[in-house]
């Protein structure tokens, strides 16, 4: 089942069924008129509702991840890195198997189906530069800056939930 959720930041494609959320991705959509949520993916709605309201900093979803032993390795990682923290690839790489795989972790961290809630936003280039996302480097670099402004109280934002 599929339907679509307007992000600030554009139109989230999301995917799933009874086993789990397969995908959330960003598409080219303009607008969503008509939007019946499927009741597999009603939580995930809820929670990234909370997220862009600044209510949410983690997500508790059931997630069906399509991908070989290592991609589903690499991206565990990746879930693990906290709200308003960016990594390197290489941080990664070390992680999950030595500096020399750095490539094979950078093509893992593309193939990841489920933006934001595998948070490949977070992660950067070595030298501390932003380097390719799926969604485009605008919107990386928008939830870098709004997870940012969240962690830091910024007085424009409600804060009124637990921060790491």
């Amino acid at each position: 089942m599929e339907a679509y959720y307007q992000s600030p930041i554009g139109v989230l494609k999301i995917c799933g069924d009874e086993n789990g959320i397969s995908e959330i991705l960003f598409t080219e959509k303009n607008n969503v008129i008509d939007n019946s949520i499927p009741d597999c993916l009603s939580s995930c709605f809820r929670q990234l509702d909370d997220f862009f309201n600044y209510k949410r900093i983690d997500f508790d979803l059931k997630l069906n991840l399509n991908g070989t032993d290592f991609q589903k390795l690499v991206w565990l990682k990746v879930a693990d890195i906290p709200f308003g923290k960016t990594v390197s690839y290489m941080d990664i790489a070390l992680k999950v198997g030595g500096k020399d795989i750095i490539r094979a972790v950078g093509n893992a961290i593309g193939k990841n189906l489920i933006n934001i809630v595998i948070p490949c936003h977070r992660v950067i280039g070595t030298n501390g530069k932003l380097t390719g996302y799926r969604g485009g480097l605008r919107k990386k670099e928008w939830l870098l800056n709004f997870e940012n402004n969240v962690k830091q109280g910024n007085l424009f934002y409600n804060t009124n939930y637990k921060l790491l």
